[in-house]
């Protein structure tokens, strides 16, 4: 199943999943030790029970209680131990492995917890912020990175999964077997959902992307893909560059209060429905047109844009970083040797734009202006029937 904002989960589902919350312990446990497994229902299916060896090792389980309980998010926020769980415990690529499903209240949200053992004791070795509002055990299928390559888990509702090479993918103890997953570029992985009393009709075909290896945390590289548009709006881009603080999906940083959390996910980390439209061919100098495209995604918290400007040739493509979406876009494209600005609206009979006079455009159509940076701020503007839209552009 779904993070429940992102695919319009009704109430009464998220009723069916919450319900359960307050089950007995799905396995033994200490006083403060975390839960094991995470007891909430489908039905009469438990979609995250006790996985792993070591699951039922309670000196275990009081090991990564420790590691979690002395784990602090980037905003040095605790996790809410009676609410996270142990999605797995065992050995994997002959170590032992721990993965946690952390609620951290306050600024953050779910956190994907990878732990290793170190010595006699476990330690967090990656933790991947899940930025949706919603609870990570809602998600189906999580990302884990072990020395054999990208591996999944999945919850008790995936029947099949598939993974980027259209190869059904082993599981065993709800851990799929490695595949390999390129660094640094979007492939597509897909599950096969059972029928359950949320899903009376099952879902055969629940479509992810993963964003590749190589990203930094806490950057969580699954996003849905249920229409399919983000694959095809990814192809040929770098996800690492993407995700950089200068690229479209990591330049909007997560604000704290007064002051940017760099050690947060972005607030412009893309969740779903990334999309990507052409605004036309763009020629500069004397040399053949590259294509300009505009891409769209949902973030935690609001609608992204951003410009991709594809060169002719082999030339690798050049990213905007994101705008939020609004009347008038305003994007600086960091060509080499010619930085630009990209200015987009949704053209109307009424809707006028106005630049500083003397300014050159390279590009004047309707919804669509481009022109040099400007050394300088200067003040675009975009007056419609009822009201006038300012931008500040330039002067970097």
């Amino acid at each position: 199943m779904a993070p429940v904002r992102r695919r319009g989960t009704t109430a009464a589902l998220l009723a069916v999943l919450l319900a359960a919350t307050a089950c007995a312990p799905v396995a033994d446990r200490q006083p403060g030790d975390l839960r094991v497994g995470y007891d909430s229902l489908d039905g009469t299916l438990a979609i995250w029970p006790p996985r792993g060896g070591l699951a039922g090792d309670a000196s275990v389980t009081a090991a990564i209680t420790d590691a979690v309980r002395d784990w602090r998010s980037p905003a040095d926020d605790r996790v809410h131990l009676p609410s996270s769980g142990i999605l797995f415990s065992g050995e994997v690529d002959g170590a032992p492995l721990a993965l946690v499903a952390a609620d951290v209240p306050g600024h953050s949200a779910s956190w994907l917890l990878q732990l290793s053992r170190d010595g006699d004791r476990y330690v967090v070795a990656r933790a991947a912020e899940y930025t949706d509002p919603g609870y990570l055990v809602y998600s189906d299928v999580l990302p884990v990175l072990t020395r054999a390559g990208r591996r999944y888990l999945v919850s008790d509702r995936v029947r099949r999964l598939v993974g980027p090479d259209g190869k059904a993918l082993a599981t065993k103890d709800g851990l799929s077997a490695p595949v390999q997953v390129p660094t640094c570029r979007a492939v597509p992985v897909t599950a096969g959902l059972r029928t359950t009393e949320s899903l009376p009709r099952g879902r055969e075909t629940q479509r992810l992307l993963d964003l590749g290896t190589g990203l930094d945390d806490p950057r969580y590289p699954l996003v849905d893909d249920e229409t399919g548009s983000g694959r095809r709006a990814l192809t040929g881009l770098d996800t690492c560059a993407l995700a950089g603080e200068r690229g479209p999906f990591g330049s909007i940083p997560r604000r704290i209060g007064d002051r940017d959390a760099p050690g947060s996910a972005p607030e412009s980390w893309p969740m779903a429905k990334v999309a990507v439209r052409s605004l036309g061919e763009l020629t500069l100098g004397r040399g053949e047109p590259g294509e300009l495209e505009q891409l769209t995604w949902q973030s935690a918290t609001d609608t992204m844009t951003a410009v991709v400007y594809r060169p002719p040739g082999r030339d690798a493509p050049v990213l905007s970083p994101a705008d939020r979406i609004g009347p008038l876009q305003a994007y600086r494209l960091p060509v080499p040797d010619q930085p630009l600005v990209v200015l987009s609206w949704r053209s109307t009979r009424d809707s006028s734009l106005s630049v500083a006079p003397g300014t050159p455009l390279l590009v004047e159509r309707p919804g669509l202006a481009v022109m040099s940076e400007p050394e300088r701020p200067e003040t675009v503007s975009l007056a419609g029937t009822e009201k006038t839209h300012y931008r500040s552009v330039g002067g970097r």
